[in-house]
């Protein structure tokens, strides 16, 4: 799959009052002249506790940068760690591979444990289907035995999608199961994701969308435990990341350079 070029930067509080979502900016990096840049998009103002990051504060301006910005390049590994190549190995790419930045933040969505913060690519048709890769999220809000479930997945084994409508936190969220819908929990899909797999479920049929097992993880961080696939054919009329919250507020021409 191609490295991504630009992704989307969402937000969540931390609030236990609050459980406010969303989509709050784009980063993106352009091959023709080196540089990256950020902006923001119209679900930053619909989000009431948001704030802007450091350096970033002009909610109407597009940022440019010959070098990542701090508040994204902070969630990257430093290949000094005598543990990057293991690293690059839990996010699934090759042990000779050098991924550049923006496609390290694509898979591990920049998370990290204590933070509000997850980055995600907009997906592409890939002749003709829909292709996702994600780590599971809510690992640690597994079933009883999930943990040794999870560690028994094989690689492309099918897991299953069931739509939990009386979730509390994502009235889209979508569980995975292992050994079918009567098994064992074992995660959500990512929460980025739910809106359009929800779609994609009423669309295509629950048989016709698949999920299978890319690797597991076993001695890594909860949040990179598990990786999956889905698949599916494209519908003719599906196009995803094209809600309010996706637009920017800012066009080009109006960047600052940092």
């Amino acid at each position: 799959m191609d490295s991504p070029r630009a992704l989307y930067v969402a937000w969540r509080s931390h609030l236990e009052e609050n459980y406010d979502w969303g989509v709050v900016g784009q980063l993106s990096y352009s091959e023709t002249d080196g540089m990256y840049s950020f902006g923001y998009t119209r679900g930053a103002k619909a989000l009431d506790c948001f704030v802007p990051f450091p350096g970033m504060s002009d909610l109407e301006s597009v940022y440019c940068s010959f070098e990542l910005f701090p508040t994204f390049a902070n969630r990257l590994m430093s290949p000094k760690r005598p543990d990057f190549r293991e690293y690059l190995s839990w996010l699934d790419f090759a042990e000779d591979e050098n991924p550049p930045p923006l496609a390290v933040l694509g898979i591990s969505e920049g998370l990290r444990q204590t933070d509000s913060v997850e980055l995600f690519p907009c997906p592409k048709p890939v002749a003709g289907k829909y292709e996702n890769k994600f780590f599971v999220h809510g690992i640690r809000y597994r079933e009883e035995g999930a943990d040794e479930q999870i560690r028994k997945l094989q690689e492309k084994e099918n897991l299953t999608l069931v739509p939990e409508d009386n979730n509390l936190h994502d009235p889209n969220a979508v569980a995975i199961y292992a050994n079918g819908a009567n098994g064992t929990k074992i995660g959500f899909v990512p929460r980025y994701m739910t809106h359009d797999v929800r779609y994609l479920l009423e669309c295509n049929g629950t048989q016709e969308v698949q999920v299978t097992v890319v690797r597991v993880n076993p001695t890594a961080p909860t949040q990179l435990r598990l990786i999956c696939q889905l698949q599916t054919s494209w519908p003719a009329d599906f196009c995803p990341c094209s809600e309010d919250a996706y637009q920017p507020l800012a066009e080009i021409n109006e960047r600052q350079l940092v």
